[in-house]
């Protein structure tokens, strides 16, 4: 079992990588494109799956700051009910 566990975790490590590659937005991947990391992480397990931890992987939403969507772009205003919105209460 002690020699099959090295085994399994880097298989597990690396089907995470691959899951996180493809599931992640085209314009998010940094570095290189999503296809070369897809690549990169099968041919070279370890190697490629750190690179990609450590380089490749979107930044998460606190890198980006609070309030912005994907790309860094700002989200839209969610609606508000109308006891919220200071000018639909001041037409009253």
């Amino acid at each position: 079992m002690v020699r099959v566990l090295p085994t399994l975790l880097l298989l597990a490590f690396t089907v995470y990588c691959l899951v996180s590659v493809v599931q992640s937005p085209d314009d998010e991947v940094r570095s290189l494109p999503k296809w070369a990391w897809i690549l990169l992480v099968l041919f070279f397990p370890l190697a490629g799956g750190l690179a990609y931890v450590i380089a490749g992987r979107p930044l998460g939403a606190g890198a980006r700051g609070a309030g912005r969507g994907p790309g860094g772009r700002p989200r839209p205003q969610t609606p508000r009910g109308p006891d919220d919105d200071d000018d639909f209460l001041r037409g009253l």
